[in-house]
């Protein structure tokens, strides 16, 4: 039977989502904690590939099993096992050939910026001492909405057959000391998000005019774009499946 399993991580300690020969990753800490539980070999297909240090309050990830007798206590033993960094939140049964990552309808970040240094927040959030002009960058910002092609913020060298996505939501809004960009869309390209704060940062600190975004998008280069944000502060947040797949449960 297939079940999709939806978890959460803060990823600091991780060499991101996919598993690596010589780094910990939450793949490989997911998958021993499933084989060792369920007494067999389980492998995960996640909903995406999240880099080192980026974080996920909301991750799905499928796997094959012939029989889960108890899901809620298999998710109860699993929080017992996995780090403390790494936590499960439930197990659906789904249909033999629902895919966590082709399946997916929407992908939503957020990306956490501070102009308040807080050595307690440091791990999570960026720290931007320049003045910002968030009225502009949700100018720019809003030039990302609807499919285009995204190449000039795709990390170079990346294995793709389209450069093209769907930006359904580009958004800054202020939550207590934080500003937080938030992005929905139908896929994204290895660096995206950082490579897009980056250049929105920009013209919050007058360096690019917000006209000079088209200019950015329409060269198709990555010299063009802002320099990418650290990952520290990045957060997958949301990801949607049709309700065949998983009904009502996301959010």
């Amino acid at each position: 039977m297939r079940y999709f399993v939806a978890f959460s991580y803060f990823g600091a300690a991780y060499h991101g989502w996919q598993i690596q020969p010589n780094a910990i990753t939450v793949q490989e800490e997911l998958e021993k904690a499933f084989s060792t539980l369920l007494r067999e070999k389980i492998s995960l297909m996640g909903a995406g590939r999240t880099d080192a240090g980026v974080h996920a309050k909301q991750m799905y990830a499928h796997f094959n099993v012939a029989t889960i007798a108890n899901e809620e206590d298999l998710v109860r033993r699993l929080n017992s096992f996995l780090p403390d960094d790494i936590a499960v939140q439930n197990i659906i049964n789904v249909p033999e050939d629902a895919h966590a990552r082709f399946n997916a309808t929407e992908r939503t970040y957020e990306y956490w910026v501070t102009q308040h240094k807080n050595p307690f927040t440091i791990p999570s959030t960026y720290y931007v001492k320049q003045e910002l002009n968030i009225g502009k960058m949700n100018q720019a910002a809003a030039l990302l909405l609807g499919r285009q092609d995204f190449e000039c913020f795709s990390k170079s060298k990346t294995d793709v057959k389209t450069f093209y996505c769907n930006v359904k939501k580009a958004v800054w809004e202020q939550k207590e000391d934080k500003f937080v960009f938030t992005i929905t869309a139908d896929r994204f390209l290895r660096n995206m998000v950082r490579a897009i704060v980056g250049t929105l940062l920009d013209v919050g600190t007058g360096k690019i005019t917000v006209e000079h975004m088209h200019t950015v998008i329409s060269s198709k280069s990555r010299a063009e774009a802002g320099t990418s944000v650290p990952a520290k502060a990045l957060y997958l947040t949301q990801v949607l499946y049709p309700e065949n797949i998983i009904k009502k449960t996301n959010g």
